[in-house]
């Protein structure tokens, strides 16, 4: 039960990475902008965090930093495919081409760094109860707060005017434009608060989920991210479900290890990449079921001009 409760700890701790990064391309999705460079943000964001909390001393201070990282990349982004109409895909490859390779030449001078020592977060009472406790309510704030995230952006997306204007956009922004909606200030918008998250993500990495930085630590979690918001087709509640099962995913080879299952660590290790490869093509087979749910306007440039 002990071992149980470990896993599903594990479980929500990794997934919650997974939920943030994708929460944010989500919200670039629901504009109608497809961003492929949240690894290279999340690496630079992950390098932004672990500097400043060396620094600062500041967990919060470094979370902080991963945002604004993630948002001025992110910012960047959206200047050169909403004004400047380059290519969505392109334009994202090379971000996150550019991330990598920056975070490994910037990042060097932080490798032998140490962060302060943690401090443990228990849920008073709650996180006292048997098997409930260790498995729920001892994590760090983070985690709950991504659980929070995920109901605040129900309630925007459906239940607000801006939520219903920014899935317009995404829908069809020639009517939200002839209605007079600044359609390319709202997908900058939803733009930077997607790089924002997805810097939150990459922070949370480097500064709470593993304290260190190592060149490309993110380890293709922006890539998982990307395959999450498609398979939980656009739906928040369906994204933070996903990233719990690819957590539980990721986790599961060192719980096999621990529990000393004779299984080459190579297939462990590629066990979350593979649930990846499997998802998207059980996904594919029913593409009607994913044209109903996509924006329709998603990956497509828009020129108010015309």
């Amino acid at each position: 039960m002990e071992s149980t409760a470990l896993l599903i700890a594990a479980s929500l701790n990794a997934g919650t990475v997974l939920a943030i990064a994708s929460l944010g391309l989500l919200i670039n999705e629901k504009a109608g902008i497809v961003n492929l460079g949240a690894e290279g943000m999340m690496l630079c964001a992950a390098l932004a965090g672990f500097a400043t909390v060396v620094h600062t001393g500041s967990t919060v201070a470094g979370l902080g930093a991963g945002m604004l990282a993630g948002a001025l990349l992110a910012a960047l982004f959206g200047v050169l495919v909403i004004w400047l109409n380059t290519n969505q895909y392109a334009t994202g490859l090379a971000l996150s081409l550019f991330g990598a390779g920056f975070s490994a030449f910037a990042g060097t001078a932080y490798v032998q760094e140490k962060l302060p020592e943690q401090m443990r977060f228990a849920v008073p009472v709650l996180s006292d109860i048997p098997f409930v406790g260790p498995a729920l309510f001892r994590h760090h704030p983070m985690v709950y707060v991504c659980v929070a995230l995920v109901l605040g952006l129900i309630w925007f997306l459906w239940r607000t005017r801006a939520g219903l204007v920014l899935r317009s956009v995404g829908e069809s922004p020639e009517s939200a434009h002839a209605l007079g909606y600044p359609v390319r200030r709202i997908r900058l918008m939803a733009v930077m608060a997607g790089g924002a998250l997805c810097g939150l993500a990459g922070a949370y990495v480097s500064t709470v989920y593993t304290p260190l930085w190592v060149e490309g630590m993110i380890a293709g979690k922006g890539w998982i991210a990307l395959a999450l918001t498609t398979f939980a087709t656009w739906r928040p509640a369906r994204v933070l479900l996903g990233a719990y099962l690819f957590g539980g995913v990721t986790m599961l080879q060192f719980h096999l290890q621990g529990m000393g299952v004779n299984v080459p660590s190579q297939f462990l290790t590629m066990m979350p990449y593979v649930a990846t490869i499997v998802v998207l093509v059980l996904i594919s087979r029913n593409p009607t079921w994913i044209r109903i749910n996509m924006p329709a306007s998603i990956g497509k440039p828009f020129y108010p001009g015309a």
